[in-house]
């Protein structure tokens, strides 16, 4: 069942749209001395993308600080909420929080070994999944971490025990029938009414989970309205207890949030004293801050000059990456002229993407390509070109306009008219103020329509998810931050009936194929299912696929174990294992 409000997808467009896109380590084609890495710390990400810059915990120090520079504030402290489940506020808080499953920076999923002993589907129909807690797995407070933290985080998540809750995803929680308890609640049995072929990504690091015994203080769990009241107290209330490696310490509004290690964590502990997460929101003044030593560690979208200042500070290693965030242009179909896919199909056919690409992100990058799908990546396994053979992509103006002569258009004068007699009106086509190579990809799209007789006016939005929930745009450029479960992901995308197909999409075998693809316990099957229904939606030219996000990561070369991470998860999946090097 879909819900009404697409909130994981939207949370993912805010998070690309508000320059906060994440950096990698894997995937890209910059590494070893090429023109993406700086430095030695990360010259083997390419290789060896989940161990590079690695050290042992002997080859570090005991105790010392790393600060981490953190583009937002923290408003809310429930990352599992719509409102919270803000990317820099994550990239903090998952570390104190128990969770399933993480992602790897080579795009491929993990168990919590520190939590969890196992996580196992155990039968196919119905879709039963039994996860160990480990024994000796708690809440800072002794409280066992069990079966009840389960129940309580499935309720607030599944849409229909707390209707008020506004989870950030009711993805996957929604199709689970019932979740039983044994072995003094430390084996957790969940049966799936329906099956879902994404159920690693339940009460993973992007929705982990809350304590159950602290919610049961702030609201009656057997009601929709104490449920609803412990959800929101979770998001007013910064966080005094700790299911893993950290704890908060202290938290400055607007300033800093620093976590430091959980005496009562029964695994090995952190090596550091403290991580600081100190708030710049202004991106620009980075470098500055990573220069003078206010911080340890950036991780902003690249921009040219960002990039070339990053690369002169001495001592510091940074790198370029590609990973599962990718740039794409979207047109709104409830724009009269943009309603008729031939129009669609022309103007992304006369769009050069390698141009666009060397124009923009190439000039600190090098060997980035199109990406030519909407599901995948080529670094995944379900990878597979549908947009080649339309032609889309190509800057061939000549064949788009064929296109448009075919579908009864005429050019004349410079003006566009199309087979009723009316003059194709101007277009605005938006952006993320301040983000200047969107800016350049949009004039770009602008001179390849005016090619063809469609003006398109470029004009920044300083909200770009407010842009898209209202509509107010006919083209838009912005990027989708991904994780590697793609079929629960495809359906809120791009299902006719999630408010995250902003631009209003409609096909219904698209629909089928990904709701049937969902529902997959074979991965094989489903990619199938998941490239036939991009095969559709490429030729419906809704969405263009641009390029694999470049993204980057600074970190100053005395720093060990840290390395990017272009999923959700970012750097800080593997916080734990941070550590200054011995001299």
């Amino acid at each position: 069942m879909l819900r009404s409000k697409s909130r994981v997808a939207r949370y993912a467009a805010l998070v690309a749209g508000a320059s906060l896109v994440l950096a990698s380590c894997g995937g890209g084609g910059n590494g070893d001395g090429g023109e993406g890495t700086t430095g030695q710390a990360f010259a083997d990400c390419d290789a060896n993308p989940n161990t590079c810059n690695e050290a042992a915990p002997d080859q570090l120090q005991d105790g010392g600080e790393i600060t981490f520079a953190m583009e937002k504030n923290v408003e809310n402290w429930n990352i599992t909420s719509s409102e919270g489940n803000v990317l820099d506020t994550a990239m903090a808080i998952k570390t104190i929080l128990p969770h399933t499953f993480y992602t790897k920076p080579d795009f491929t999923p993990a168990l919590n070994e520190d939590v969890f002993e196992s996580a196992e589907m155990t039968n196919e129909d119905p879709q039963t999944i039994e996860y160990k807690i480990r024994q000796d797995a708690v809440w800072n407070d002794g409280t066992p971490i069990s079966v009840e933290d389960f129940q309580y985080n499935w309720k607030v998540m599944n849409g229909e025990d707390c209707p008020e809750c506004a989870p950030a995803t009711t993805g996957g929680y929604d199709r689970v029938e019932s979740i039983e308890g044994s072995d003094d609640g430390k084996t957790v049995t969940v049966t799936f009414a329906e099956p879902y072929t994404d159920w690693k990504s339940l009460w993973s690091s992007d929705n982990p989970l809350y304590p159950a015994h602290i919610a049961a203080e702030h609201g009656d769990l057997e009601t929709e309205d104490g449920l609803a009241s412990a959800f929101e107290w979770f998001g007013q209330n910064v966080p005094d207890y700790s299911g893993s490696a950290y704890k908060i310490a202290d938290w400055q509004n607007k300033e800093a949030l620093t976590l430091e290690p959980n005496e009562n964590f029964w695994g090995e502990q952190p090596k550091l004293d403290r991580v600081v997460f100190r708030v710049i929101t202004d991106a620009a003044q980075e470098p500055s801050a990573l220069q003078n030593g206010e911080v340890d560690v950036i991780y902003p979208q690249p921009q040219v000059d960002l990039v070339n200042q990053i690369r002169n500070i001495p001592n510091v290693s940074s790198y370029i990456g590609e990973g599962l965030t990718w740039e794409h242009f979207d047109f709104n179909l409830s724009n009269e002229f943009l309603s008729d896919k031939p129009l669609r199909q022309a103007l992304f056919t006369a769009v050069d993407r390698q141009g666009l690409i060397d124009k923009t992100v190439g000039q600190f990058t090098d060997g980035l390509e199109p990406l030519n799908s909407h599901m995948f990546v080529p670094q995944q396994e379900g990878y597979k070109d549908v947009v080649s053979d339309t032609g889309q992509g190509s800057g061939n103006v000549e064949e788009a306009k064929k296109i448009l002569t075919d579908a009864g258009y005429t050019l004349e004068g410079g003006q566009l008219t199309n087979p009723d007699g009316e003059d194709v009106a101007p277009m605005d086509i938006r952006y993320t103020a301040g983000n200047q190579i969107r800016k350049d990809q949009s004039e770009l799209f602008a001179n390849a329509a005016k090619q063809l007789g469609v003006t398109v006016n470029v004009n920044p939005t300083d909200d770009l998810g407010g842009t898209l929930i209202e509509g107010e745009y006919d083209i838009m450029v912005f990027a989708w931050v991904g994780n590697p479960f793609p079929y629960g992901s495809a359906q809120q995308l791009w299902h006719s009936e999630s408010d995250s197909n902003y631009g209003g999409y409609q096909n219904e075998k698209v629909d089928q194929l990904l709701t049937e693809a969902a529902a997959e316990t074979d991965t094989t099957v489903a990619n199938e299912k998941l490239n036939e229904a991009n095969a559709l939606m490429a030729e419906d030219a809704y969405v263009l696929p641009l390029y694999q996000k470049p993204t980057f990561l600074a970190a100053y070369d005395n720093i060990a174990n840290i390395r990017g991470n272009s999923t959700l998860d970012s750097p800080t999946y593997n916080m734990k294992e941070w550590g200054l090097r011995a001299e």
